[in-house]
């Protein structure tokens, strides 16, 4: 685990650093909200059509992989839910919550840190959970809080949630650097070397912008906000394991990969669809930042126990 827990270190120090220069002001809300979109539209959108572009849709997707991912992760996002409702909590604000404790940092923590740490091979199911993440997952916190809010399902419900998968960066650039790959068109040098140029900023910019945001985190609602990352960094990598490994079984190789991602603290973009539907942001700030320092020990810890 020592060897894992050092490599994962100088990940962990651009987030520190961040972090640092967000909370003595160097670095304001307003400078972190624009490097995050930053790497949000451009730096990660470049790395992601880059890899995808040099994949085929098989190298990506493999059913059983998607049948484990989904299975784990639905498991851990009905616990959170179940637990909600029997603490009273309404359908909207157990959505948000089992959001925290099944979908983790993926695009912005995983794939540049998972890529390095566990090789070019695991970018393919890196890409594959990411994507469940965003069109399955994210999709069903729109459902399920615009569904409870109008009280019933509509059409506008499902054009919400496919405009949204049409705007968003990363679902684009996977999708285009799929379809450079089924063409068998080889990128112009020049083009693959700007992608190239352009993606590279991904991994510093994404994890000072973690990093930065973090500074802005307020820590109330600790003890929900500490059962949420529970889930999130124990539960989900368990159940995502339990699936891969044994109900779902796969190459031991892809089933690591998984097992990693999700072991990933709570994603960044909870928050931002918490306070764009005012659902119990600070709660969700909380769950991000203690998962968030919690994982620099359980990440090594998950990633060296699926890769040993």
């Amino acid at each position: 685990m020592l060897e894992i827990f050092l490599k994962t270190v100088p990940f962990f120090g651009l987030i520190g650093l961040g972090y640092g220069a967000g909370r003595t002001g160097f670095f304001s809300e307003e400078a972190t909200a624009w490097l995050t979109k930053f790497v949000f539209y451009f730096a990660l959108s470049a790395m992601l059509f880059r890899f995808s572009a040099n994949l085929s849709f098989a190298e990506i997707f493999d059913a059983r992989l998607a049948a484990a991912y989904l299975w784990g992760t639905a498991f851990t996002y009905g616990i959170a839910m179940a637990v909600a409702f029997i603490r009273g909590i309404g359908v909207r604000t157990a959505a948000i919550e089992a959001q925290c404790a099944a979908i983790g940092n993926t695009g912005f923590l995983g794939v540049p840190m998972l890529a390095l740490l566990l090789g070019q091979e695991a970018v393919g199911p890196i890409i594959l959970v990411l994507a469940i993440d965003l069109i399955v997952f994210s999709s069903l916190l729109v459902i399920l809080v615009t569904g409870s809010t109008e009280g019933r399902m509509s059409f506008g419900i499902l054009r919400t949630v496919g405009l949204g998968l049409l705007k968003n960066p990363m679902i684009v650039s996977i999708s285009l650097g799929l379809v450079v790959s089924a063409s068998g068109v080889e990128p112009p040098v020049v083009v693959n070397e700007f992608v190239t140029i352009l993606g590279n900023a991904a991994t510093p910019g994404a994890l000072f912008a973690i990093g930065a945001s973090l500074a802005s985190k307020s820590a109330e609602r600790l003890v929900v906000a500490g059962w949420l990352s529970f889930c999130k960094l124990i539960l989900h990598p368990l159940f995502v394991g339990l699936a891969a490994f044994l109900f779902f079984p796969v190459n031991p190789f892809q089933a690591a990969v998984v097992v990693s991602a999700a072991a990933l603290p709570v994603a960044g973009n909870v928050f931002i669809l918490a306070q764009h539907y005012g659902i119990a942001p600070h709660r969700v700030s909380a769950s991000i930042l203690i998962s968030t320092t919690a994982s620099i020990v359980t990440v090594s810890a998950v990633i060296a126990w699926v890769t040993g």
